[in-house]
């Protein structure tokens, strides 16, 4: 990260906006895609080639804001494409900058494949296919709360019968997971060790459940492709921005001199870059180092900050810096502490109205939760997982999802058996944990400059220089009079101990030291709360950061599933955005996708043993197998379903169009297979006239289409009125291989239930 990362910007804002839109963050978004479908599909046909051009690098800068390479694939695509197209994937990159920059324009709705290829030339259409699918899957489209992403899967999506996943944790990270999950068609259920969601996100309400407060993370820190901003727009909440003006004060309520400072921010941040220099001359030696130890060993060299003053300012900056990092600077790493820097999202700080609990619970909006469901054991093995809750209940699936804070695992009060791998739990010893505690006071009004956000105060002593640095107000969005002071460092450590009473008076002792003087009478908070992070067993701290002896790589150490089985997700497990609400967030969607191509694995294992038998089964022989005893046959029609039950009038199916020249169609007594063409030339003439188109439909529309009059009518309704595109063998296999191994399944567990098809008709 940055000098600047994380940590309220406090260079005098010139015209700041009191409040914040995120959908202006797409302004020129809009001003180039336009708002309605046909606008767009219209303006395209008319652009000149340089416009295009234009158009093409502004999609480009869209994708590396979202953290796509600019030129480059991302190494989970190039398996996706031929070995042509991989080798020079210009096309396919300006594909996928194009549809993740349409999905951006409005991420209120989904944006399905086929509004895709009504943008881009029909040559392409493999192109959109593969990275409409994969950008899908991982979550970087289609994602997010409002009414148009239910926690369930979509009509269209093909059925998943076997595959479930127990998550542990409903924070940020266990509902992204589980509600994207739920979408893919998995069956969930997550396990709440609290009585609320949310985990270290967590907002309460005080002053008579007027104010909301948040009591843990609470500022999305650049709102530029921030997926938190995303569904903030998708729920049209607005966001706040914290305007950059940050006055600080003396203990004695005298306002730090501008002068003193600007300069103290300048050294400050002068010692960070020579700190990034020493790092690079010491090399392998930086790797026992404390950031601190070097921050002070610069200092010291460079002799500045030198008067008492001068050396309260620039602590006061290394106190944000620890507040930053949730950690001591003794403790933070010199090699590694800013390895995400490359990764921070551009634009503004925001706070969100109303509170973050208002994304939480959207989230959790139809995904299954137990509350008060402390897990105690993880059991994990080739048969499944098995996950035991205080008070002995047990839970049982195929897969498990471990979101538990850096902290729990530290403390191991979550035991694996069998243990975790040698590397990750060395990982988990390494990267640090570390601390920050609030103080949340609700007042009867405003006494404070209500122009600003933030505001901080210097301490005498620098083992306390974290103490009640910093207050940050939220009365802009919060419904009240809502002030927070954070305690950082060393002092958050000490905090842990001290009675709430105290803690409240020695609070209240420096905002009158800072308003008395000015003859604002500080008046007494109507309620307050304390937190106390580090001793709630649940979290054991607040966020990582990287330790001496830590890097980068020990968050994706932590990232890694055990034997497809057992997946962790949680801002300690994103190297990119660590320490972040979002980061928490996209570990959540990155893992979903992971478990979903584990459970695709495992459940098609069977299927693909069947389909290819050592690969002598020829796919044209798995679809007539499918296609044996269709679920609803009609003229030239014929149709098989995901189904179990009929009732599921949105399963997902295939139909089948039979086409030959002589019109003459073989009995199905008369199958022709394997070498009896050599012993039937009748057989083999018919089966050489003979082809098949095949088509992706619902159970509805399937009888929709038996209602017409006649074949062509199908044909028309299929094709004009659905929208739905024919396929030959090919492609039916390569688009549609999880659709046709979920009827297969579906197609033996009817057999097993030995159920009529009692949809079955023969026209």
């Amino acid at each position: 990260m940055s000098s600047s990362s994380r940590r309220p910007a406090r260079r005098a804002a010139l015209t700041a906006r009191s409040s914040y839109d995120e959908s202006l963050v797409d302004a020129e978004l809009e001003s180039y895609l336009g708002n309605a479908r046909s606008r767009r599909i219209s303006r395209l046909r008319r652009l000149s080639a340089d416009e295009r051009q234009r158009e093409t690098e502004t999609e480009a800068l869209i994708a590396l804001s979202l953290g796509f390479p600019i030129d480059e694939l991302l190494p989970a695509e190039r398996p996706l494409l031929p070995a042509p197209v991989a080798a020079a994937p210009n096309d396919y990159i300006v594909v996928r900058n194009h549809i993740l920059a349409s999905w951006r324009a409005d991420p209120r709705v989904p944006l399905p494949r086929s509004r895709v290829q009504e943008t881009v030339a029909a040559s392409y259409d493999n192109l959109v296919a593969v990275a409409h699918g994969f950008l899908a899957r991982e979550g970087h489209i289609n994602f997010g709360v409002s009414a148009a992403f239910p926690a369930s899967p979509p009509p269209d999506a093909p059925q998943r019968l076997a595959a479930s996943v127990l998550v542990v944790g409903a924070g940020l990270a266990g509902l992204a997971a589980a509600r994207q999950l739920l979408r893919f068609g998995l069956r969930v259920l997550v396990l709440e060790g609290r009585a609320r969601p949310g985990g270290r996100v967590y907002t309460t309400h005080l002053g008579g459940d007027q104010a909301a407060v948040e009591l843990g993370g609470s500022v999305i820190t650049g709102i530029h492709a921030n997926p938190l901003g995303v569904l903030a727009r998708q729920l049209g909440i607005p966001l706040h921005k914290v305007r950059d003006s940050c006055p600080l004060y003396h203990h004695d309520g005298r306002t730090v001199d501008m002068k003193l400072d600007r300069s103290m921010d300048l050294v400050f941040n002068t010692l960070l870059e020579h700190a990034t220099r020493l790092r690079e001359y010491l090399k392998k030696a930086a790797e026992g180092i404390s950031l601190g130890e070097g921050i002070e060993r610069l200092r010291r060299f460079y002799k500045v900050a030198k008067s008492v003053e001068e050396r309260e300012v620039l602590d006061w900056h290394l106190a944000n810096l620890e507040f930053s990092n949730a950690g001591c600077l003794s403790e933070l790493s010199l090699a590694h502490w800013d390895q995400d820097d490359q990764y921070e999202m551009g634009g503004d700080h925001c706070f969100l109205a109303g509170g973050n609990a208002r994304l939480v619970h959207a989230l959790c909006d139809g995904v299954p939760v137990l509350y008060e469901k402390t897990v105690k054991r993880i059991e994990h093995g080739e048969d499944g997982v098995s996950i035991t809750v205080e008070g002995g209940q047990v839970f049982k699936a195929d897969m498990a999802l471990c979101t538990a804070p850096l902290g729990v695992l530290k403390s191991r009060s979550i035991i694996f058996e069998p243990e975790l791998p040698e590397r990750k739990l060395e990982a988990i010893q390494r990267l640090g944990f570390g601390l920050l505690n609030k103080v949340a006071m609700v007042f009867p009004h405003v006494f404070w400059d209500e122009e600003i956000d933030t505001f901080g105060c210097l301490n005498k002593e620098r083992s306390k220089r974290g103490e009640f640095f910093l207050f940050y107000s939220y009365h802009t969005v919060s419904g009240g009079a809502v002030l927070i002071a954070l305690v950082a460092g060393e002092a958050a450590l000490e905090f842990e101990k001290v009675d709430p009473a105290v803690a409240l008076h020695r609070v209240l002792g420096i905002l009158k030291g800072i308003y008395g003087p000015k003859g604002v009478t500080v008046p007494d908070p109507i309620q307050s709360c304390c937190t106390r992070w580090g001793s709630d067993p649940l979290c054991s701290g607040s966020y990582s950061h990287i330790r001496v002896g830590s890097s980068g790589t020990d968050y994706d150490i932590l990232a890694e599933s055990v034997n497809d089985r057992l997946f962790f997700a949680g801002e300690a497990t994103n190297r990119a955005y660590p320490a972040t609400m979002h980061g928490a967030l996209l570990s959540g969607l990155r893992e979903a996708s992971k478990i979903l191509h584990a459970s695709e694995s495992r459940l098609n294992s069977d299927y693909k043993k069947y389909a290819l038998q050592k690969s002598i089964r020829l796919i044209n022989n798995v679809l007539d197998d499918l296609f044996m005893e269709p679920d609803l046959e009609c003229g030239r029609f014929s149709f098989v379903f995901s189904y179990i039950t009929p009732e599921e009038e949105q399963a997902p199916g295939l139909a089948r169009i039979t086409l030959e020249k002589p019109l003459l169609l073989p009995s199905k007594k008369r199958k022709v297979k394997g070498n009896q063409k050599d012993q039937d030339p009748v057989a083999e003439k018919i089966d050489q006239e003979v082809f098949y188109l095949y088509a992706t439909v619902s159970q509805e529309q399937a009888t929709e289409l038996m209602e017409c009059d006649d074949d062509k009518s199908r044909i028309a309704v299929l094709c004009k009125d659905l929208g739905v595109k024919l396929m030959g063998y090919d492609s039916t296999y390569d688009v549609c291989s999880h659709l046709i191994s979920s009827i297969s399944r579906a197609q033996k567990a009817r057999k097993r239930l030995q159920g009529p098809k009692s949809l079955k008709t023969g026209l």
